[in-house]
């Protein structure tokens, strides 16, 4: 019966294929966390000739395990490296919300800051981390995906966008990355390397050469292209959690 009803709701409300929409918003909690989260993803809808925007909303002065910088120093240089880094997938649309890392702002400086890029940017589709997995325990990741998912529902509405100081943008979906519920794939053979040099040949503060956490995250990467290439017959591959605006607000069986 269980299948029975996955399949009837398939059919019914179907996960929209977010690779045949034009405008694509990547927001990331921390420099680096696109990349690594969906990377490939975004290099080949760039490389499609697709506008991508990435909205990276935390400066992450605190993330110095790796570095002697520190503080303003530090935020600057991850600036700089996220900037090279957006370039060499292809993306030149590069905006901050310049708030400190570890959750040291305001939930609502944070929410108007995505709706303002939102609207702005005329999003399609908006990706984020997945919130509701329950091995996330970084405050800054639950936040973003928390307030993406408010603003990706509230996004088609004209009167509800202006209590944030935003214009209204016509959301088809929500793509969630870091997720362990993954709905959708996304093929990318061709695309794997260039994220790989995205992360680790430009965020060199957070992953210093022949570092170990590096090549532990670069294993992880490779194996799990290639795990979900196969799951979905493509080869290599990224998953996400998507939703449509049904699925966001009526639909329950959406989460499974």
């Amino acid at each position: 019966m269980n299948m029975l009803r996955f399949l009837l709701m398939k059919f019914a409300v179907p996960v929209p294929d977010i690779t045949k929409y034009d405008r694509f918003l990547f927001i990331g909690p921390h420099p680096d966390d696109i990349e690594i989260g969906a990377g490939a993803t975004a290099a080949r809808l760039a490389a499609e000739g697709k506008s991508v925007c990435f909205l990276i909303c935390t400066d992450g002065r605190y993330g110095d395990g790796f570095t002697e910088l520190r503080g303003d120093a530090l935020a600057e240089c991850r600036k700089r490296e996220s900037l090279e880094s957006a370039k060499m997938l292809g993306v030149e649309d590069v905006r901050f919300l310049g708030l400190s890392d570890g959750g040291f702002y305001e939930t609502d400086a944070l929410i108007r800051g995505i709706a303002e890029a939102v609207g702005d940017f005329r999003s399609d589709v908006i990706f984020a981390p997945d919130p509701c997995v329950t091995s996330e325990c970084h405050q800054d990741h639950l936040n973003v995906g928390m307030a993406a998912r408010k603003i990706a529902c509230l996004a088609p509405y004209a009167h509800l966008m202006e209590h944030y100081g935003a214009q209204h943008a016509d959301v088809k979906a929500l793509a969630y990355y870091f997720t362990a519920k993954g709905n959708c794939f996304v093929g990318t053979k061709g695309y794997r390397d260039k994220q790989l040099a995205s992360i680790f040949d430009c965020h060199q503060s957070q992953f210093p050469p022949n570092g170990a956490e590096g090549k532990s995250i670069a294993l992880y990467l490779k194996l799990r292209s290639i795990y979900y290439g196969i799951r979905s017959f493509r080869g290599s591959a990224e998953a996400f959690r998507v939703l449509g605006q049904t699925h966001m607000h009526c639909f329950p069986e959406g989460g499974n």
